[in-house]
Order: C-alpha cells, then sequence, then structure tokens
C-alpha cells in the first residue's frame, strides 16, 4: 500500500479507502461482525490507514463496528465519517446540513466510534437549503474545537464546493480538503465538472461505488444469467443493470481475462490511472473477506496504456457544453490562433 496527501494537506492516507457500509446486517445485505473484522485486519495488514464511514450505515453499526476495530490504535487510523442524512423521518431537523444537524449527529459518531475526535467530517450530501456560510462556520468550529480536523463535502454539486472553499479562503475558515463522488467505468460525470474543480482547487478525491453496485465484476454477464434486478442489495445499484453498462462490463471481463486478473480488480485500477483528471482514492468494500482481497490485489499491478485507451472508449460520455465547444479546434483556434497547438501548458478543461 502506497501513500497519498490527503488534497492541500499533510494529512497522510492510503492509496485505497476501506468502506464499511457494508459493516453489519442492519438492512439485510451486509457482512457479519465476524466477516467485517477480517475484511478490516486484510485492510490494516496490507498497510491501509483510511477508512470510510457515516452515522447512518446500517443504522449506526458499521460506526460501532469501526470504533471496536481502532480501539487499540486509534491514531493509526485516519476516519472519515459523515452527517446530513435523517435518522428520524418524524423530525423535520434529525437530517439536513444545518448546524442541529451536524452536532447531534457529530455527537453519535464520536461516541459510537468511541474517540474523541474525527479525522475527516464529511457533509454526506447537498441539502439545497442550508446557507454555505452557516455549513463552512460550523465545520470551523468543530476544528477549533478539537472534534473534527478536516472536512469533506460528499455528493454536492462543484460551484457549490468551489463557494465554500473560496468563502472559507477569504474568511479564515476550515475549507473542504476532500470530496467524494460517485465514479467508475459507467457513471464517468463526474469528468465534467466535480474532476476538473478537484484538479484546480487541489481537493482530494474519493470515490464511491467503484464497481458500480457490483455490476463490474461481471455477475451480470454470465451466460446463463439474465440480467434482473438486485437481491439483497440496495435499490441503487439495480439500477446500474443496462443495456450499455452490461457491454461496459464485458469489456472489463474480457481485459482481465487476458491479464488473468479479475474484473473488479480491472475496474478499481481504471479509476486508480485516471491520474490525468485527479488524485482519486478508491473506497473498497465487500460483504465477505474473499470478495475483499480480490478488489485489495489490484495494487499488484496497473493496466497497460492500451488496455486504459480500451476501457475508455467503450465509456466514454459526451462531456456537453462548455466542454466539447472550448476544447473544439475551432474555437481553440480563435483563441490562441496558430501557435494554440505550439503551447506546451495543458489546457485546463482538456481530459
Amino acid at each position: 500500500m502506497k501513500y497519498k496527501l490527503l488534497g492541500k494537506s499533510g494529512l497522510k492516507v492510503s492509496e485505497l479507502a476501506l468502506g464499511t457500509m457494508t459493516f453489519g446486517e442492519d438492512w439485510g445485505w451486509g457482512a457479519s461482525k465476524e466477516q467485517s473484522a477480517k475484511m478490516f485486519d486484510a485492510f490494516a495488514e496490507a498497510g491501509g490507514n483510511f477508512i470510510d464511514t457515516a452515522e447512518t450505515y446500517t443504522n449506526g453499526t458499521s460506526e460501532q463496528f469501526v470504533g471496536e476495530f481502532i480501539r487499540s490504535e486509534r491514531d493509526r487510523f485516519v476516519i472519515a465519517t459523515k452527517y446530513s442524512l435523517n435518522d428520524n423521518p418524524t423530525d423535520p431537523n434529525a437530517g439536513g446540513n444545518h448546524r442541529k444537524s451536524m452536532i447531534r449527529a457529530l455527537e453519535k459518531s464520536l461516541d459510537r466510534l468511541e474517540t474523541d475526535y474525527i479525522d475527516v467530517y464529511f457533509v454526506h450530501a447537498w441539502d439545497g437549503l442550508t446557507p454555505i456560510e452557516e455549513i463552512m462556520r460550523a465545520l470551523d468550529d468543530q476544528v477549533r474545537l478539537g472534534k473534527v480536523l478536516y472536512a469533506g463535502f460528499s455528493d454536492a454539486p462543484a460551484w457549490v464546493v468551489a463557494r465554500a472553499n473560496t468563502m472559507a479562503q477569504l474568511r479564515g475558515w476550515t475549507p473542504f480538503t476532500s470530496i467524494q463522488v460517485q465514479y467508475n467505468l459507467v457513471e464517468r460525470t463526474a469528468e465534467r465538472e466535480l474532476l476538473p474543480m478537484a484538479r484546480a482547487l487541489d481537493i482530494g478525491v474519493t470515490v464511491w461505488s467503484p464497481l458500480a453496485g457490483g455490476l463490474l465484476t461481471g455477475k451480470y454477464n454470465a451466460p446463463t444469467s439474465e440480467p434482473k434486478r438486485w437481491v439483497h442489495e440496495s435499490p441503487m445499484s439495480a439500477a446500474y443493470v443496462t443495456d450499455r453498462n452490461l457491454k461496459i462490463a464485458q469489456a472489463a471481463i474480457d481485459i482481465a481475462y487476458d491479464i488473468g486478473h479479475s474484473p473488479s480488480q480491472v475496474a478499481i485500477n481504471w479509476i486508480r490511472q485516471k491520474r490525468n483528471l485527479a488524485e482519486m482514492i478508491p473506497i473498497i468494500a465487500g460483504r465477505s473477506v474473499d470478495q475483499f482481497k480480490d478488489d485489495l490485489n489490484c495494487l499488484s499491478f496497473e493496466l497497460s496504456p492500451g488496455h486504459m485507451k480500451r476501457l475508455d472508449d467503450a465509456s466514454a460520455i459526451e462531456l456537453g457544453f462548455p466542454h466539447d465547444f472550448l476544447c473544439s479546434g475551432f474555437v481553440q483556434k480563435l483563441i490562441h490562433g496558430e501557435t494554440g497547438q505550439l503551447l506546451e501548458v495543458k489546457l485546463p478543461l482538456a481530459a
């Protein structure tokens, strides 16, 4: 396991993060405590130190398991948890980005994790209501109290994060060091705004669902299986099963067969090697230690440029306006004249 700096900070995190949304069987499809402990041990033994959880994962069981597993070596691990999701549907303030929701969730997380501080505290999802000023000041207060060390934002538009960090910089508040995005071979739309923003502002990127809810393992491409809705998994995962996505998964399967690795490892490494877009850290998870160890073995190799191109071509999307417009040869010539092709600098909009 190698390590990266998390965004514009001195915090060193492992090149893979351990996802713990599967820790606990409260939702009917997670891992038992025994399997969760084995996955945690395998990750730690490989040198992993970056652990991702959330207040509401498996109704709090995930944080409880993580707290127990790190108890003897708390300071060795970088713990990221989140707030914003509602845990009491009848209470309008039991979720959201506002200060009351944050403090309420943070205290519960500290208790379940058996710790005095959170390394990276994420806003879990933008609520579209809370003023950015309130979010940033409330996070900064927790940093000054020592309960949070760094802040992050998950599942938010790029303009919201950029505005928040600009405000934090101007007012001397704690900025977002990391964002968390959905990104994989079948869901590449983060390339339009979120990843260019992260690269430009030096914000770390952690990637959830690198295997598209299991689709990129190839499980639905087996000749004897009809594509069907997921069993014992979330409805969100079922949405991945489309004809387009199955063709992309087949491209990963073909490459995996050629090089003697699993489709999962191929899909994860495609993300790890998109360094021209942003410095990304895939969050890997599983429901069994064997499944998890297979994903972890992606660290043993890299895809060739030819394999990367095959996957890029199979999964390509249109970036749309203004990206495609500004990067067109016609517009570039209008802006830069005949000397544009002689520039050695890389265009910010170019992949």
